[in-house]
């Protein structure tokens, strides 16, 4: 019987143990399929406070993780294929086994939906990102493109126009599906430059291994054109990684588990953290926050079962 389990290795869960570690709640942490969350596919941060130079994202994840095992946290590599509760516990299927536990910290991220093209994991880091709050300071005063129609696209097109020179937001039909007031404010934009019925087709890298352009595919006439851009945002939307947990656990319409008060869910002893819960900010540092927040929690809900 665990005390606390934690799911995930992102900013959220990694903040969570260290924090039960350091209350003596000796956590389960499991790693899952994305071990490291999505900064492990980033290379520099700059916006984490505390570093002034900048960290890249894989040696942050390194950091944290350390810090927990410092603290007495046990990591496992394990995905959660189950989820139920039982008699006021919860009980984890994971690769043949369950382990039953009193309390669950979930924080399991959100994956961003990618393209699929050739060379995509190669480039990403590398003039391929889905963050433009993360990467857009690295592009500025060159071209770069968007790739999507709803309010994320557009809000990323919009970010982008304080650094890029030029934001060229590609889309595959030919209107834009985000809402009325977020279409009006990027397509009036005068350095946003829509480009219709128009899909992604390759990446264009130069000498270095960076991002210098795409190929696009007219999707009405199949023309291919090339564009030339120093940075390609992807911005078709999140998965939240809450498959497992699908009627057990609050979600909105969109996958997202729903927190009550601060970062408690339905189920009492369940916590969420992280982008599995936040579609809004989706950012290391407001992940790290929420981490935090959700092990005091489990600690406090561990007290009272005493």
């Amino acid at each position: 019987m665990q005390k606390v389990i934690i799911i995930g290795t992102g900013c959220a869960g990694l903040t969570a143990a260290i924090y039960t570690a350091r209350a003596n709640l000796s956590p389960l942490v499991l790693e899952g399929r994305e071990p490291g969350g999505q900064l492990t596919s980033t290379t520099l941060v700059e916006n984490f406070p505390g570093f002034p130079d900048g960290i890249d994202g894989p040696q942050l994840i390194m950091n944290m993780h350390r810090q927990a095992e410092k603290f007495g946290a046990e990591f496992k590599y394990a995905e959660v294929q189950g989820f139920e509760p039982v008699d006021g516990r919860y009980r984890l299927q994971m690769d043949g086994e369950s382990i039953e536990t009193q309390s669950v910290i979930i924080a399991s991220g959100a994956s961003a939906k990618w393209l699929g093209l050739e060379h995509e994991c190669k480039f990403k880091g590398h003039g391929v990102t889905s963050c433009a709050t993360c990467d857009g300071a690295f592009y500025r005063n060159v071209p770069v493109c968007v790739i999507g129609g709803g309010d994320t696209a557009t809000e990323e097109a919009i970010f982008l126009t304080r650094f890029a020179s030029q934001v060229f937001l590609i889309h595959r039909r030919d209107s834009l599906r985000a809402s009325k007031i977020m279409a009006e404010r990027a397509l009036n934009h005068p350095k946003v430059q829509p480009i219709w019925n128009t899909e992604v087709s390759r990446y264009l890298g130069d000498k270095k291994g960076e991002i210098a352009g795409v190929e696009l595919r007219n999707v009405e006439t199949g023309k291919l054109s090339t564009l030339d851009v120093k940075c390609v945002f992807v911005a078709i939307g999140h998965t939240p990684n809450t498959a497992p947990f699908k009627g057990k656990v609050e979600m909105d319409a969109n996958g997202y588990l729903v927190r009550k008060k601060g970062t408690k869910t339905n189920l009492p002893g369940v916590f969420a953290a992280g982008d599995v819960a936040d579609p809004i900010y989706r950012q290391a540092v407001t992940a790290a926050g929420q981490g935090c927040a959700a092990a005091i929690e489990a600690e406090r809900y561990l007290t009272d079962l005493e």
